[in-house]
């Protein structure tokens, strides 16, 4: 990648990005509530499968797809991977609070690039044609910067994961070593997953953790929520 390719993904990975992020916990409140996860171990293992059950199966193939679509310029097809990402998520929660920092991002960008096909793109978010789906967006943004593919499915895992490294530091008795020692461990979980998402298409989106929409719904009706999800 050119030197502004990569720096371009560097400020997409920054927790200062302004998108919301530090809002949503992905149920990982409700698990921690419920006594699923106390301690590190037990959090690494959340996010390992959050990682190969749903990021890699869903969001990154979404990722790519709209990826491509925005290097060709196909208008169409984004919206199609944004749509089918919107399908197959169930939770409620998930697919808002996606959609609002989607939102957010693409609202940034169109701010700071002179994009026709970024633009054309927020209008059909604006208009209901597309929900308009963070990793849909981040597709859309890294292809229009000629960030690799692969790197911007590893960005998109690694901004994940630190998000919820985030969430977990204000549910949890977590430090920041043992946040870094999760990061670093759950290294190879990424690469596996963005090699899984590689070899499926837009009608192969399979995310599959049950026990994770079914916490993510108890989370809609709790009585008190620190995270919007």
């Amino acid at each position: 990648m050119s030197d502004v390719a990569t720096l371009e993904s560097f400020r997409l990975a920054d927790s200062f990005l302004p998108v919301g992020t530090y809002t949503v916990s992905y149920g990982l409140e409700q698990f921690i509530q419920d006594d699923r996860v106390e301690d590190a171990t037990d959090l690494e293992g959340l996010l390992s499968t959050y990682l190969r059950r749903q990021i890699g199966p869903a969001e990154l193939v979404a990722l790519r797809a709209a990826h491509a679509a925005a290097t060709d310029g196909d208008i169409e097809a984004i919206c199609h991977a944004d749509q089918r990402l919107s399908a197959v998520t169930l939770a409620a929660e998930f697919r808002e609070s996606a959609q609002q920092s989607g939102d957010r991002l693409l609202s940034l960008q169109t701010e700071l690039r002179d994009e026709a096909l970024l633009n054309r793109y927020a209008e059909r978010v604006g208009a209901d044609d597309a929900p308009g789906n963070y990793a849909v967006v981040l597709g859309v943004a890294t292809g229009l910067a000629d960030v690799a593919v692969r790197e911007a499915c590893l960005l998109c895992c690694h901004g994940f994961v630190t998000g919820l490294l985030g969430a977990a530091q204000r549910l949890l008795s977590l430090g920041h070593t043992d946040a870094q020692r999760i990061l670093n461990d759950l290294q190879p979980v990424m690469t596996a997953a963005v090699d899984d998402s590689a070899d499926r298409g837009i009608d192969e989106m399979t995310p599959f953790a049950p026990l994770v929409d079914v916490l993510a719904a108890e989370h809609e009706r709790a009585e008190r929520r620190l995270f919007a999800s």
